[in-house]
């Protein structure tokens, strides 16, 4: 298990290779990669700045991580996110589960993600054409999330 919080990039290559060296009994990997779009809201967005309350969001995160190793038979995981100041198309967050079957690792993947959107303890600033503005909590990352209990 591993958790970053980081200003800098990440390679996903290299992370991913990481994560499995050396374990022959990863059958599968669920991976996903957050990216800064350059729309958001129907507005165009030339940057994004992200928040977090160091000590307590790696917390959060280590417990999410927990509860995934908990339901799921998983080798491996990372949680990368990223803070500070972004523009559109860098990498924000990588999630990635190994397992010794893909459907552990998938499912693991789309729960770690879906609680990270709602239970991390992070905040988003876009910048836009009208000027600066939060980004406030999604009803649909919500029902993502509650499918998971």
């Amino acid at each position: 298990m591993a958790v970053r919080v980081q200003e800098e990039d990440f390679d996903i290559g290299r992370e991913l290779a990481a994560l499995t060296a050396g374990n022959h009994a990863i059958g599968g990997l669920g991976v996903f990669v957050g990216l800064v779009r350059d729309i958001a809201g129907g507005q165009s967005v030339s940057a994004m700045s992200l928040e977090h309350y160091p000590g307590m969001t790696e917390r959060q995160l280590e417990e999410i991580e927990r509860e995934a190793h908990a339901r799921w038979p998983l080798d491996a995981s990372l949680i990368i996110h990223r803070v500070g100041d972004l523009a559109p198309g860098d990498n924000i967050v990588l999630v990635a589960c190994a397992s010794a079957h893909r459907q552990a690792a998938l499912d693991a993947t789309g729960f770690l993600i879906d609680w990270l959107k709602t239970r991390a303890p992070f905040w988003k600033r876009e910048d836009t054409p009208d000027g600066a503005r939060w980004v406030d909590a999604r009803e649909a990352d919500d029902t993502a999330a509650a499918r998971w209990g």
